[in-house]
C-alpha cells in the first residue's frame, strides 16, 4: 500500500481547546478536528474549534435560504425546533447545545435551535418544505436534488478480494464549499468515528466514514424523490445513531429504518471488514430494498433507485435510463468501470475511478460535463436536456471532493480524501462569475477551490504523524 506524502510540519496549524479536543489547518485544503468526551464536552469543544467556520456558514445560511426558497432561515430554525426538539435523543441534543455555547463562548453567538436546523438543513429545505402544500411553499414539488456518485466492491471485482469503498460529493457549490472537514469523534459511550463533514454537523451529512467497529459507509441520494413524513426522526439523527452504536450491518439497518421520515433518501453502501460483508439499501419512505453480497461483488450509486416501486411511486423523473442525466450516464460508466477493473480494484484505482471524465452520451474522453462520474455541471451548457427546473446551464455545482478506503485502511481508522474536485480541476470563482453573470447574486457567498493533492487522515491524527 504506497503512502502518501507526509505534510511539511511546519504547514499545519495546531489549535488546542481548553477542555480537549484539537484541530490542525493546513491539509490539503482541509480542516481535522478531534473532539472526544461526552456529549456535552465533545460539542463544546466543536463549536469553540471552529466558531468562525460556523459563523460563515450561518450568513450564507440567512441570505440564501430566503434568496432560494422566499422564505426566512429564522422561519426554518423555528420549524426544526417544532419539528424535532421534542423528539431528539438526549444525547445528540446536548451535544448540538454543547456546539452553540462552545462557539458563542468563543466568540460567534448562535443558539442550539439554529445548530439544530444547519444539522436537519437537507432534510429541511428538501424533503420537508416541497412536502408542504403548494399554498405554502408556492411552487410544484419537483422532487430532491441528486447528489454523489460512490462505489463498493469486493470479492472478484477487488486486487486481494476484500472492501472497496469509494465517494465524491456533488451539491450547489455555494454550500457544498463548507464540506472540508475530516471528524474525529471519541465519544465517552459507543464507537469512535472518523468521517468527512462541515462545521457544526454532528453526523457526517456527505456520508463518507469508517467506525471503531469496523463498518464503512456512504450513500448516494436518490434524485427526484417526494414523498414524506413529518412525524419520523431525521436521517441525521438515525444515521449517527447507527455509527455511534451499530456493530454489524443488521444494526445499520434497524437504526436507518426505524422511524423512518423519507427525509435525505439515500441509497446507502455498508461494508463490515470484519466479516467481508457488502450491503446496499435503498430507503424509501414506505418501499426499502436490500441487497447484500450479489454474485458480481459490487454496488455503484448514481442518484436512481434500482427498486421499481422507490423509482416510480416514491420519485418523479428519476432519469435512471437517461445517458443525457447525470443519473443514466453513471449508471452506464461505473458499471463500466467495474467490469474493466475486474480482479484490479484496490485504493489507488479507487482514486481514477472517482476522477474518470469519460462522456456516455457524446462517447467522449475527457470531456468533463455533468455527464462524467466526476461531475462538473459549471463547464456544461446542458444543450441536450429536457428537464425542467434544475439543474441549470453553467450552474455553480458539481463534485467538491473524493474519498476512498480499502479494508487494510478502515481497521486503521483511516482514509483518503481529496478536496476541491476528485480529478483535480480547479474552481475560480471570480473567474466563473464574471463569465456567468446569472450566478452574481453568490457574489460574496461562492469560494473558490484550487486544485490540492490526496491526503491520508487517520483517528488521533496530530502533527508530528500527519500524512
Amino acid at each position: 500500500m504506497p503512502e502518501l506524502p507526509a505534510f511539511p510540519v511546519a504547514a499545519l496549524n495546531k489549535t488546542i481547546a481548553p477542555n480537549g479536543g484539537y484541530k490542525l489547518d493546513g491539509l490539503g485544503g482541509w480542516t481535522y478536528l478531534h473532539i472526544k468526551g461526552d456529549a456535552r464536552a465533545r460539542g463544546w469543544q466543536h463549536g469553540w474549534l471552529l466558531h468562525g467556520q460556523i459563523g460563515r456558514i450561518l450568513k450564507n445560511l440567512r441570505y440564501l435560504t430566503y434568496f432560494n426558497n422566499g422564505q426566512s432561515w429564522d422561519y426554518f430554525i423555528d420549524s426544526a425546533a417544532k419539528l424535532w426538539a421534542s423528539r431528539m435523543d438526549n444525547e445528540l441534543l446536548e451535544e448540538m447545545q454543547g456546539i452553540a455555547e462552545g462557539a458563542t463562548e468563543a466568540g460567534t453567538p448562535v443558539s442550539w435551535q439554529e445548530i439544530l436546523a444547519w444539522n436537519g438543513y437537507m432534510e429541511l429545505v428538501d424533503y420537508w418544505w416541497p412536502s408542504l402544500p403548494a399554498s405554502s411553499q408556492g411552487s410544484a414539488n419537483l422532487g430532491a436534488p441528486s447528489r454523489c456518485s460512490a462505489f463498493l466492491a469486493k470479492g472478484s471485482r477487488t486486487a486481494d478480494g476484500r472492501i472497496v469503498l469509494a465517494h465524491n460529493s456533488w451539491d450547489n457549490f455555494e454550500t457544498g464549499q463548507f464540506w472540508n472537514v475530516i471528524l474525529d469523534l471519541q465519544p465517552s459511550q459507543g464507537y469512535r468515528m472518523l468521517m468527512q463533514t462541515a462545521p457544526g454537523l454532528v453526523h457526517s451529512s456527505t456520508d463518507f466514514f469508517v467506525t471503531g467497529a469496523g463498518i464503512v459507509g456512504s450513500e448516494t441520494t436518490m434524485g427526484g424523490f417526494n414523498v414524506y413524513d413529518a412525524s419520523g426522526l431525521p436521517e441525521f439523527v438515525r444515521i449517527r445513531r447507527a455509527m455511534q452504536y451499530g456493530a454489524t450491518l443488521d444494526d445499520y439497518i434497524q437504526q436507518l429504518t426505524d422511524q423512518n421520515s423519507g427525509g435525505y433518501a439515500n441509497s446507502w453502501l455498508f461494508g463490515d471488514i470484519n466479516r467481508n460483508d457488502i450491503l446496499r439499501l435503498e430507503l424509501g419512505l414506505k418501499y426499502w430494498n436490500i441487497e447484500a453480497n450479489p454474485a458480481c461483488d459490487y454496488f455503484i450509486g448514481f442518484n436512481a433507485a434500482y427498486d421499481p416501486r422507490i423509482r416510480n411511486l416514491e420519485c418523479s423523473n428519476s432519469g435512471f435510463a437517461d445517458i443525457r442525466r447525470h443519473q443514466g450516464a453513471r449508471q452506464v460508466r461505473l458499471a463500466d468501470l467495474m467490469d474493466l477493473y475486474n480482479h484490479k480494484i484496490d485504493n489507488s484505482i479507487a482514486k481514477t475511478i472517482l476522477a474518470d471524465k469519460y462522456d456516455v452520451y457524446l462517447q467522449k474522453e475527457n470531456h468533463p460535463c455533468s455527464r462524467t462520474v466526476d461531475g462538473h455541471y459549471w463547464l456544461d451548457a446542458r444543450e441536450y436536456m429536457n428537464q425542467p427546473g434544475r439543474p441549470l446551464p453553467f450552474q455553480p455545482r458539481g463534485t467538491y471532493d473524493g474519498k476512498t478506503v480499502d479494508s487494510t485502511l478502515a481497521e486503521a481508522m483511516t482514509f483518503d480524501a481529496r478536496w476541491g474536485n476528485s480529478s483535480g480541476i480547479p474552481f475560480n470563482a471570480e473567474a466563473f462569475l464574471n463569465e456567468h453573470r446569472q450566478w452574481d447574486y453568490l457574489r460574496g457567498y461562492l469560494d473558490s477551490r484550487p486544485s490540492q493533492d490526496w491526503q491520508r487522515f487517520s483517528s488521533d491524527l496530530t502533527d508530528s504523524d500527519a500524512q
